[in-house]
């Protein structure tokens, strides 16, 4: 888990309103249907800023996308969640499942602070060659491993290891997965 905190509290969004409608308008013509895929790559490149050669199928709802950064040949398949707040970096290779939430960001629960409107954003790193299953949501602060599964469903809340299969709510560890042949893992790939 990331010991990371940005606090933030809702007047103080750290962004012009201006910043929001733009981020508003380009996920509207990114989930329009008439729109082609060269239209929507350069929506991807505007709306994330450093987004390489990610796909990412619509619909899509992003969040602070600028605090997103994607590594070579990620797969974000259609409904996903993208929540921004902190840095949150997902490695080479990964494929992400449809309506997956990734949320970097989350409320205190100190009622206290919670009243004032108070949010807190934690830092995501998701490794490379990861496969996240359709409906999973990845809480603010988490660490998923190279090579690793998450089972459609799961709630990570916590860290994940690389090479293994995690599932549930809370997600856990069901199984070790067999680490890859480094020498040959992307050599179909160019």
């Amino acid at each position: 888990m990331s010991d990371t905190t940005i606090r933030y509290a809702f007047s103080d969004l750290g962004r012009e309103p201006g910043d929001w409608r733009n981020e508003v308008e380009l996920l509207r013509r990114f989930n329009d249907w008439h729109t082609d895929d060269d239209a929507r790559a350069a929506i991807i490149a505007e709306l994330f800023g450093n987004a390489g050669d990610v796909r990412i199928l619509p619909p899509l709802t992003v969040a602070r996308g600028r605090d997103f950064s994607f590594g070579h040949k990620v797969f974000i398949n259609c409904g996903a969640m993208l929540s921004g707040g902190a840095p949150v970096r997902i490695g080479a290779h990964t494929l992400i499942g449809p309506n997956v939430h990734i949320h970097a960001t989350t409320h205190p629960v100190d009622p206290t602070e919670r009243q004032r409107w108070a949010f807190w954003a934690k830092p995501i790193t998701i490794g490379e060659n990861v496969w996240i299953g359709a409906g999973a949501v990845i809480c603010a602060g988490v660490t998923i491993g190279d090579h690793s599964v998450i089972g459609a469903g799961a709630i990570v809340t916590r860290d994940v290891p690389a090479c293994v299969l995690a599932a549930g709510n809370p997600a856990q560890v069901v199984r070790q997965l067999e680490p890859p042949d480094m020498a040959t893992l992307y050599a179909d790939w160019t």
